[in-house]
């Protein structure tokens, strides 16, 4: 981020980028988790108002060993779900409505049991500090054009072909990161998760039945919250399938299905 802000403003430049990193730093890991629920309308769950998650999400931390995270519902038609939080003693699982409405028990206790593989690895913390540095270096691409013409060269200002370099690259920046984090941590979630409850066939299942439903209901979800998700809501988008923050849903059902294929697991 100094980097860029030298580019951007010279030294005063990056001193404030500095600044802002650090800030940004401390937010990402802090309340982060809070920012992006309140950013899908996520309301806290009681036992009464989403039974069926909270008995599924009950046993299979009893199973794990691990605390019980809080529930939120998101109002949504789009079938997802995400995990969110620092560390497995204040993480959030939320649903939306869409996903309720499509899978089975089995296929929901699959897709529970990867969001809380997530938790277990602790991969929340790094997803959620992922998009925290995506959303800033989004930021810092369009600082660069509007503060670009605001300074001439003798007061330090970054030269024109850097401001325009920046706003190209940053974003793609930002993408990179997400993607590098986001595709290895899924196949893991996955792997974890089938292990967790048993039924890697219901989350292959369920994996296929969200994929369908995002691709009926694209959603208008930040890219840089989009590799929360356990599809990306951005696949009924046009999007290069080489930037995906996820996998191919059809590479992680083949590692599932290979996974049913092997020694059986017990639930």
């Amino acid at each position: 981020m100094t980097a860029v802000g030298h580019f951007i403003g010279g030294p005063q430049g990056m001193a404030a980028f500095f600044v802002i990193g650090l800030a940004i730093n401390f937010v990402s890991y802090w309340f982060s988790d809070k920012i992006v629920l309140m950013m899908y309308g996520a309301k806290l769950a009681t036992e009464q108002e989403l039974p069926q998650v909270h008995r599924i999400v009950q046993n299979l931390t009893q199973k794990a060993g691990m605390p019980m995270p809080k529930i939120y519902l998101m109002n949504s038609p789009v079938p997802n779900a995400f995990a969110t939080g620092r560390n497995p003693e204040h993480a959030a699982v939320a649903v939306t409505t869409g996903i309720m409405n499509i899978l089975d028990e089995k296929e929901l206790t699959g897709v529970l049991g990867h969001e809380l593989s997530h938790v277990q690895n602790r991969d929340i913390l790094i997803s959620t500090i992922a998009a925290g540095i995506a959303g800033a270096i989004s930021m810092l691409s369009r600082s660069a054009l509007w503060f670009g013409g605001s300074r001439d060269d003798r007061e330090g200002g970054g030269h024109p072909l850097a401001m325009i370099l920046v706003a190209i690259l940053a974003p793609l920046a930002a993408m990179i990161i997400q993607m590098a984090i986001s595709r290895s941590r899924e196949y893991a979630a996955d792997e974890s998760g089938a292990r967790l409850t048993g039924l890697p066939m219901s989350l292959a299942s369920a994996l296929k039945k969200l994929e369908t439903g995002v691709k009926r209901h694209p959603d208008n979800a930040h890219p840089a919250t989009a590799h929360l998700f356990i599809v990306s809501p951005l696949s009924g988008k046009s999007f290069i399938s080489i930037f995906s923050t996820h996998p191919p849903t059809s590479e992680r059902v083949k590692r599932l299905e290979d996974m049913a294929a092997g020694p059986k697991l017990i639930y």
